[in-house]
């Protein structure tokens, strides 16, 4: 890293929503070829702050300097101009294209009338094989990977000039494979000259990889620091504000009789594939059954089987004695399951409806709340109150839509309702997604509370970490299939890994 002067400066930006100071006079400096990490509790204000770099928001108050010279971002195309990019955390992918459609979608090369392709192929798969992007220009969106996905806005980038490349939380929805090769794609962009802001929460990544890391709390810069000369205790502490525990703290679980009981369950995909191939489990009264595997095994299509919103062919799912195999969400959500879902904007949600409205979505036609079909918006709201004071969920009004609030207070509002719903069964998939150190503290929190209340709590989660620390059992889910199940105390990282890959299995061990 140069001395040079800063490719990118921020000085005291500050940006106001009603009710909300986002932002309050933020600096911060970037440097040629740095990775500058900007940490921050969910709603601390970073992804605002960088979307005013990027020319979506217009901040308020302070300047930008871009090379040194003061600009004026009114609108992403300028960012683009003055070679800023921004990876968001959800893609602006649009799904039927091919890869190289979707990366020069705005800037099409023309010979004559017609787009030239193969010149923009061409030029793609230079770009893809220069940064080890290993995207094939061709494929569509629709048919790959998340992680694939990512790399393709990584390369629409880089197609558009950016020599600065702004990091939205890329690795919420990776794998921990695909999290390691993203970090060696950022360590190549940096030795070819490019300067990248990473905005994220998770502190291992930004002592792997950052060289500076700014920290912001409630929309203030609370320090700026450089990460060989830190901890992440430090860092979590200066993020949050407080002490935070990084062990889960729970004592041994006393598991009653069986709760829920899946057996020989079968699903197929639309194509007739089996994503569920005779897959059978229980969960206890009084424990957490974490489930491992790698994305795209069946968890997803597991939790739709379980929740009603994926048939099964055959197989049965037994919740305290009652068969619920194919049954409707609502009557399976009155039977005693709740369901923190793995996609909290598709299936947790209703982004335009208010908060208060969201913790009702599931109980709105129970008497309380509605009276002769007219809503009862007076209980609802006291409801919604109590919930959001209780959970501590950020949000300037009850009235307040859903999507404005930052993705940590949406899933708190979830697990909130899901929470209070007082259900038999918790399932908790990928519940902390996303999450800050601090919220992350407060979810395993909330299962455990669950766990020791007497509820069976199914906990799938893509996260090792996760599932060794929360989980009394685990089991491993490996082609739609558990191929085996273990305690965590009696088991490791390494151990899990290769029942993950399905060794176990092809060598005729557990689940054979």
């Amino acid at each position: 890293m140069s001395d040079a002067a800063p490719v990118l400066e921020l000085r005291g930006i500050t940006k106001r929503f009603p009710g909300v100071v986002a932002n309050d006079n933020i600096s911060l400096t970037l440097k040629k070829g740095e990775i500058h990490a900007l940490l921050g509790e969910n709603g601390a204000g970073k992804s605002t702050l960088m979307s005013i770099v990027f020319g979506l928001y217009r901040q308020d108050e302070g300047e930008i300097l871009v090379n040194g010279q003061v600009t004026d971002i009114d609108n992403p195309n300028k960012a683009i101009d003055l070679g800023i990019g921004m990876v968001h955390q959800h893609f602006k992918l649009v799904q039927p294209f091919t890869v190289t459609e979707n990366i020069i979608l705005g800037m099409e090369p023309k010979a004559g009338l017609n787009i030239d392709y193969r010149t923009a192929s061409r030029k793609v798969k230079a770009l893809s094989e220069q940064y080890g992007l290993k995207v094939k220009a061709d494929s569509r969106i629709e048919e790959i990977t998340v992680g694939m996905q990512q790399r393709v806005e990584i390369l629409k980038t880089l197609y558009r000039g950016a020599e600065i490349l702004i990091f939205d939380e890329p690795t919420a929805v990776l794998t921990p494979q695909e999290i390691e090769e993203l970090l060696e794609i950022m360590r190549k962009l940096v030795a070819e000259g490019k300067s990248i802001i990473l905005i994220t929460h998770k502190l291992k990544e930004i002592m792997e990889i950052a060289d500076t890391c700014t920290i912001i709390r409630r929309g203030k810069v609370v320090d700026s620091v450089k990460v060989s000369e830190t901890t992440p205790k430090q860092l979590a502490e200066k993020m949050v504000g407080r002490n935070v525990s990084f062990s889960v703290d729970k004592t041994g679980a006393s598991p009653g009789e069986n709760v829920l009981t899946v057996e020989n369950l079968v699903a197929t995909s639309s194509q007739g594939i089996r994503v569920l191939d005779s897959l059978s489990f229980h969960v206890r009264r009084g424990e957490i059954l974490g489930i491992a595997g790698v994305d795209g095994n069946g968890q997803s299509e597991l939790i739709e089987a379980l929740t009603g919103l994926r048939k099964v062919q055959e197989g049965k799912v037994n919740l305290n004695g009652e068969d619920i195999t194919n049954q409707s969400p609502r009557h399976i959500s009155e039977a005693g399951m709740s369901h923190i879902p793995e996609d909290r904007h598709k299936h947790g949600l209703v982004l335009d409806f208010t908060m208060s409205e969201n913790m009702v979505l599931e109980t709105y036609f129970h008497k309380k709340y509605n009276q002769n079909g007219f809503m009862n918006y007076g209980e609802i709201d006291k409801h919604a109150e109590k919930l959001i004071q209780e959970f501590d969920v950020r949000t300037p009004s009850i009235h307040t839509k859903a999507r404005s609030l930052s993705g940590g207070n949406q899933q708190k509002a979830i697990i909130a309702r899901e929470i209070h719903k007082d259900p038999d069964v918790l399932i908790a998939a990928q519940p902390t997604r996303g999450l800050d150190v601090g919220a992350i503290e407060f979810v395993h929190k909330q299962l455990i509370a669950q766990r020791d209340k007497g509820k069976a709590v199914l906990l799938i989660s893509f996260e090792l970490d996760e599932i060794m620390n929360v989980s009394d059992r685990i089991a491993v889910i490996y082609e739609g299939k558990i191929v085996g199940e273990v305690l965590p105390q009696e088991t490791n990282d390494e151990e899990l890994g290769l029942l993950m890959a399905g060794s176990q299995r092809e060598e005729g061990g557990a689940g054979a």
